[in-house]
């Protein structure tokens, strides 16, 4: 015990850096947890939607999905979506992907579906403008 002690000690910058590390661990996976939702990058949105057939929500206002959305997306306005998550029923047994213009909306959207019993939930991080960073397909309406 006395050499993890002397050690702490004579290496605190790299334990210091072990502590920090955890505790980013940490934090990110209990955020995942508390949140309700998983944060995932276009290329894992892709891979959800070709090998377990997710459904892409949109919250942007119909303007901005109109001016360029992921293909067959479902567009539902941040601002009306507790008065029409009616309309997401028919989705609630498949992974749903929020998507917004960077990610904040698409959190606020998550946290809703989670307190309405949504399980299957992912924010697709960054938002329509990781998508288009990442040279991935948009469609107009």
């Amino acid at each position: 015990m006395s050499q993890v002690a002397s050690f702490i000690i004579n290496h605190w910058v790299l334990f210091l850096a072990l502590v920090i590390i955890l505790t980013m661990l940490t934090t990110n996976i209990l955020k995942a947890k508390l949140l309700g939702f998983k944060e995932i990058k276009p290329a894992e949105v892709v891979q959800l939607m070709n090998h377990k057939n997710a459904v892409i929500l949109d919250v942007r206002d119909d303007k901005e999905f109109s001016a360029g959305h992921i293909l067959n997306a479902v567009n539902i306005p941040l601002g009306v979506m507790e008065g029409r998550l009616i309309e997401l029923e028919q989705y609630r047994s498949k992974p749903i992907i929020i998507s917004c213009r960077t990610g904040q909306q698409s959190a606020r959207a998550g946290m809703i579906m989670h307190k309405q019993g949504y399980k299957d939930i992912y924010k697709l991080a960054g938002g329509m403008t990781a998508w288009q960073s990442a040279n991935m397909p948009v469609t107009k309406r």
